[in-house]
Order: C-alpha cells, then sequence, then structure tokens
C-alpha cells in the first residue's frame, strides 16, 4: 500500500510521474524510521510520565512506523508538484513530531481507539496536508467566469490514468490488511470482513453517483481513482467492533457518495471562497471519509455492549475493562477504569477534534517554515516571504520532473512549442487577473477619496452656513 498504492495513485499528473513515484520511495522510507524514534521519544513522557529510552523495536512498532509513513503521504497529496525534494524532507521531520504528539494525547492519554487510522492517520494527514497547501499556495480565480484558473501540467492524460489506477487496485486490494494489521484474534475477522464490505459498497457508489453528479453524465477517473477506496477510509474506526454486515454496507456507500460529491462540488467551492489548492484531493478521499469514520467509531462506541464481544468489552476498548485487578485477571486482561460506553464515544470525538486541531495548527506552522527562501535554493524567479500566506516558488516549477529528474527524449519539438504557448497563455491569464485585482483595489480607494473630498465639502458649506447665520443675528 505504502510503496505501490500510495506511489502510483500519484502518477495521474502526467509531467510529474518520476516525481511522484521517486518521492513516494524516499518519504516513506525516511518516514518509517523517523516515526519509530519519534513515537519512542515522546510516547512515554507525554503518556507514562518518564523518559522513553531506550526505543524499543518490534513488530507493531514497524506496523506503526508504516501508519506514519500513510500519514504524510497524504499530506504529500495536497501539495503534490508543489514543493521541491527538500521541502518535503522538511515536511517529514515535522509533521512526525506532530503525528507523535497527537497520537499519544489521543491513543495513549484518551484511550481512543482507532484501529484502521481514520482519525490518527487519515484526518491527520489530510488537514495537516491541506492547510500547509493553503499557506503555500492559492488558487487563482476569474472573476468574470467564476472557474480556477488551472496550470497548463496540471492534467492527466490516458497514460497517466492507467498508472494512477494500478495504485487505486493495490490500495483497494491491501486496505483489509492496512486496517487489521494491529487487530488480534478475533478481531482480525471482524475487520477484513467489515473492511471489505465497505470498500466494495463505496466502489459500487461512486460509479452510481458520478454518473449523476458529471456535467456530462460520464463516468470520470479522478473519481474512480480515489473515491472508490472512500469506503476503507471511513470503516476504519468501527471496523473491529460489531457493527454488522448492514452498517459496514452503510459506511461504505455514505463514504463513497460523499467522496464523489467532494470532487465534483465541494473541491471548486472550497477552492473559489478560500483558494484552497489541493492538487489529489485528499480532503475527499481521506478527509471528510476520515471524519465520517471517526462518527461512526463513536456511535459504535456509543452503542457496544459486552455480550457481543466474548470475554469482556475491554479487548476492544481497553478502559472499559473492570478497574478490579482480580476481576480484570480472570477475564485475562489488563484492569481498566470503569469507563461507560457513552463515555467512550465522548473520548472518540473529543479524539477527533484534538487530531483537527493539531494538525491544521501543524500544517499551517509547517508551511511557514518550508517556504522561507533558504529552502529553496537554486530556483530562479520570485521567491514568497514566510509569512505570506498562499504564495511560495514560482509555479514555473511547478508539475513536472525535468526540474529535478533527468528525463530522455521526452518530447518533439511541435509538443514543446505547444507546452510553451500554453504556459505564455497561463501566465498571460495570471497577469490579466491580477491587474484585475488591483484595478478594483483601486477603485475602492478612490471611491473612499471621493467619500472624503464630499464630506470636506460638505462640512465647508456647514461652516458657511453657520457664519452667515452669526453675521445676520448680529445685525
Amino acid at each position: 500500500m505504502i510503496f505501490i498504492g500510495f506511489g502510483f495513485l500519484m502518477t495521474f499528473l502526467k509531467k510529474y510521474g518520476f516525481s511522484s513515484v521517486g518521492y513516494n520511495f524516499l518519504i516513506s522510507c525516511l518516514a518509517i524510521q523517523w516515526a519509530m524514534v519519534c513515537n519512542g521519544l515522546l510516547h512515554d513522557p507525554i503518556v507514562k510520565g518518564k523518559s522513553g529510552l531506550p526505543i524499543k523495536l518490534g513488530i507493531t512498532n514497524l506496523i506503526t512506523g508504516d501508519f506514519a509513513a500513510g500519514a504524510v503521504l497524504i499530506s504529500f497529496g495536497a501539495v503534490l508538484g508543489k514543493t521541491s525534494p527538500l521541502q518535503m524532507l522538511l515536511v517529514v521531520f515535522f509533521e512526525l513530531i506532530f503525528y507523535a504528539v497527537n497520537e499519544s494525547i489521543g491513543a495513549g492519554i484518551l484511550s481512543a481507539v482507532d484501529m484502521g487510522g481514520s482519525i490518527f492517520v487519515h484526518t491527520f494527514g489530510a488537514y495537516f496536508g491541506l492547510a500547509m497547501s493553503w499557506v503555500i499556495t492559492r488558487s487563482k480565480i476569474d472573476k468574470a467566469t467564476k472557474e480556477e484558473t488551472t496550470h497548463p501540467k496540471n492534467g492527466s492524460d490516458k497514460t497517466s490514468d492507467m498508472f494512477a489506477m494500478i495504485g487505486t487496485v493495490f490500495l483497494w486490494m491491501f486496505w483489509p490488511s492496512f486496517n487489521g494489521a494491529l487487530a488480534t484474534e478475533d478481531q482480525q475477522y471482524r475487520v477484513v470482513i467489515n473492511t471489505v464490505i465497505a470498500l466494495s459498497a463505496s466502489c459500487v457508489a461512486t460509479f452510481l453517483f458520478i454518473t449523476f453528479f458529471s456535467k456530462e453524465n460520464k463516468l470520470d477517473m479522478v473519481s474512480i481513482q480515489n473515491a472508490t477506496l472512500a469506503g476503507g477510509v471511513a470503516v476504519g474506526s468501527s471496523s473491529d467492533l460489531v457493527i454488522e454486515p448492514w452498517g459496514a454496507l452503510v459506511v461504505g456507500l455514505v463514504a463513497g457518495a460523499w467522496s464523489v460529491i467532494g470532487y465534483e462540488k465541494i473541491q471548486p467551492f472550497l477552492s473559489r471562497c478560500i483558494g484552497l489548492d489541493d492538487t489529489c484531493g485528499v480532503h475527499n478521499l481521506h478527509g471528510m471519509p476520515g471524519i465520517i469514520g471517526a462518527l461512526g467509531g463513536a456511535i459504535s462506541a456509543a452503542n457496544a455492549g459486552t455480550m457481543a464481544y466474548g470475554s469482556s468489552i475491554g479487548r476492544v476498548f481497553p478502559e472499559r475493562a473492570p478497574s478490579n485487578a482480580t476481576e480484570a485477571a480472570l477475564l485475562g486482561i489488563e484492569p481498566g477504569s470503569d469507563r461507560s460506553a457513552q463515555d467512550q464515544a465522548a473520548i472518540q470525538l473529543a479524539a477527533l477534534a484534538i487530531t483537527l486541531g493539531i494538525s491544521i495548527g501543524g500544517g499551517l506552522i509547517t508551511g511557514m517554515i518550508i517556504k522561507m527562501p533558504c529552502f529553496l535554493p537554486g530556483l530562479e524567479g520570485e521567491k514568497a516571504k514566510c509569512m505570506t500566506c498562499g504564495a511560495s516558488s514560482s509555479d514555473g516549477y511547478w508539475y513536472e520532473d525535468k526540474w529535478y529528474w533527468h528525463v530522455e527524449g521526452e518530447q518533439t519539438e511541435e509538443e514543446e512549442a505547444a507546452e510553451a504557448a500554453a504556459e505564455r497563455a497561463h501566465a498571460k491569464k495570471l497577469i490579466s487577473l491580477e491587474i484585475a485585482a488591483l484595478k478594483d483595489r483601486l477603485a475602492a480607494f478612490e471611491g473612499d477619496d471621493n467619500d472624503t473630498n464630499q464630506d470636506s465639502v460638505a462640512g465647508a458649506g456647514d461652516v458657511e452656513l453657520a457664519e452667515a447665520a452669526g453675521k445676520d443675528s448680529g445685525n
């Protein structure tokens, strides 16, 4: 999933295939290692109040390192094509610190349960990346047409879309193992069954709803590549619970439909309203389905009885285990705190809120850091200051491999000429939008000046009338 699934899913950009797969490879390897260090150093001090040294490694640590790498790759999708390799290495370093703190608070201190990572992986990675993208880039909107002015290289062709479908199929096939990697005994059976049902439902819902919401009532590869996976994201938090097949089916249907609506309606709306530039649409595949999964997990936790889970509900929710050590030992589990189902549901929602706060705040801070001119060496052209939101390096370096990769014989002379013409047209369009914005500001300033002058004239007239009235009364 990490190396093939995420890597090839991002190859839909027609000029950015080397970077999509190559950077995915590098980021994943670095993230797995750094995540094991961050989790080891921060978990024990935050949760237990003691040193995390020496760091102990095992299969569980490798799996949690993979989960952390998944969160970073989700964030990478939000800024795909708009960052340099150095910037992404900095993102790995800073994001995993925030990730470890958030998981230590949510899963450690609060004991929230998130088997498939709907909260701590998908929601965190999506909103961290979206906040970072909002800092370093903004969508360009044509006020006349109210449509986004798309970069000429921010697009796909038939070949790149076929490669991206390889990533989709790999992710779809292996998502049950991702959700159930940390499950034990009969939990694994529930995770696999619930995840497969939810994925199948989201796939069917995607093909159904895309024909209703697309402009020409045709299937669209963007939604097919992404929304078909939304069920696996959404069922993650409740995948190890007894939600019944119909519950997994409903979760998958809702997630798939909502993801399609996100790509067709919500993403363009956010682009127009707040300038959110989301290259891969991670808000639609990971952000909103992650929130759906968190809400579904809270509902499932509130309705989780003790009889459906065998010897004790404490095997699924550790804090719901009896606090009496003897009673817990008889059940073969660790003592808990006698937490009620309603309290556990509230904890699940609290973990979601904390995750949103830390991810958005961390993304804003990291975006400010990586856009510093010192982290953009060798790039000609204008570089934005770190406190200037919505701008970073020149978009002439975006969405293309050739600035960082050796590319052999990629284009013919005719294709290069057509591409250059498209880039000139795009640059001309952006300049015209900036001129229009400056004219609007100038008109606003002139309007303010006219109002001020009219107020001054009116004031002078009032003074003259008052003086004349004074003279008349004196006479």
